[in-house]
């Protein structure tokens, strides 16, 4: 499944796509997501922590919805930070 059929729009990807070509943004990001292991990323309450950093660090204001939105895609996709498999997978749909 992809992102949109989690309800989140194609103009935010863009959008974060875009600001995160900033070399201060995308290493604030990478320090933000630097101790994050798979186990943090199963927990809705530690996620929506993240997606809440995040979206401070790139300037964008996300309604509740968007951020459910994004917290459920997250919990989805059991991603495992330390598996390249699975970073690839991620890499590939947002391309």
């Amino acid at each position: 499944m992809n992102y949109q059929s989690y309800g989140i729009r194609p103009q935010l990807v863009e959008r974060v796509k875009l600001k995160l070509k900033n070399p201060v943004v995308k290493d604030r990001m990478r320090q933000l997501l630097a101790h994050v292991t798979k186990y943090d990323l199963q927990e809705r309450v530690k996620v929506r922590k993240l997606v809440k950093s995040a979206a401070v660090i790139l300037h964008e204001k996300l309604t509740d919805v968007q951020e459910e939105q994004i917290v459920s895609f997250v919990l989805a996709q059991k991603i495992d930070p330390n598996n390249t498999f699975h970073l690839l997978k991620l890499w590939g749909m947002f391309r």
